[in-house]
């Protein structure tokens, strides 16, 4: 990681931050409209506002045409995106803010070494070392320790 610059892992640091809050409010958002499901659709229509809004700003073309060279898999981040947010409403009332979201890095975490290793998606391989093994093994911990506490 020594020839990765500091502005981008600082980005995915924020972005991380701003992520653990949404849980949070997705729960929230739940509660008001009495349904988690209610609550990630209205988290996912803003999403989709939000993104429609820029995509003029870029590079990126929603034409059918390019749309329907995509592999089937393509579709999985959407299914993944409703999992997270009507998941996050239902479980943080259950779990608490701190163990759901450490428990999600967690997951998070787990399926990004696998997905390094094999070079899912067309990635580079990045192998599953010992090292990697004992930091997923201390996120596991620290869920422990957040439960307990």
């Amino acid at each position: 990681m020594s020839h990765v610059h500091w502005l981008p892992p600082a980005g995915a640091l924020v972005i991380g931050m701003a992520f653990a809050q949404q849980p949070l409010v997705n729960a929230a958002v739940a509660r008001g409209l009495g349904s988690p499901v209610a609550a990630a659709i209205l988290s996912v229509a803003v999403t989709l506002l939000c993104l429609l809004a820029v995509l003029p700003f870029t590079q990126g073309s929603i034409r059918p045409a390019l749309l329907a060279t995509l592999p089937w898999w393509s579709l999985i981040g959407g299914v993944i995106g409703v999992l997270i947010v009507a998941g996050s409403a239902a479980l943080v009332p259950l779990t608490g803010a701190a163990l759901f979201v450490v428990c999600l890095v967690g997951g998070q975490l787990l399926g990004s070494a696998v997905a390094d290793h094999v070079g899912a998606f067309g990635l580079p391989t990045r192998a599953l070392t010992a090292q990697r093994l004992c930091g997923l093994a201390l996120v596991g911990l620290g869920a422990v320790l957040v439960q307990r506490g």
